[in-house]
């Protein structure tokens, strides 16, 4: 019966991850999942998260020193983050033009780039009449 639980927990937080607008941190991980699994304990949330990363499911996301994750596979994106209700959001365009392989000034050649912008996301910017 272990085995079976133990899979609905990654089930859940794996289709969780999947259907975020954007990365999650472990405690909104935690509270979404505890809506179909009451009983779930947060040291579940952070082992199931290890072992999810180890088999490349999932990868953290660094934001401003706190770890977030995501699920893999979403291609090339960057990330928006409300600086009025926290929430994180996946940008699905790209506002850098700087594909691998270039030269930037100085010598420094591009392998990868982040970009986090920094914002009122829609909700809050129409509560504000912005």
């Amino acid at each position: 019966m272990t085995v079976s639980r133990s899979t609905r927990q990654r089930d859940v937080i794996s289709r969780l991850l999947e259907e975020a607008p954007g990365p999650l941190a472990v405690g909104d991980i935690h509270e979404r999942a505890r809506a179909e699994l009451p009983r779930l304990g947060i040291a579940t949330v952070y082992r199931t998260l290890k072992l999810l990363t180890e088999q490349r499911r999932i990868h953290p996301v660094l934001l401003d020193g706190e770890t977030l994750y995501e699920a893999t596979g979403k291609g090339h994106h960057h990330h928006f983050s409300c600086t009025r209700c926290g929430k994180v959001f996946t940008l699905h365009t790209c506002p850098v033009a700087l594909p691998s392989g270039t030269v930037y000034p100085g010598g420094f050649i591009v392998e990868a780039h982040e970009v986090t912008l920094y914002g009122q996301c829609p909700t809050c910017a129409e509560g504000q009449g912005v």
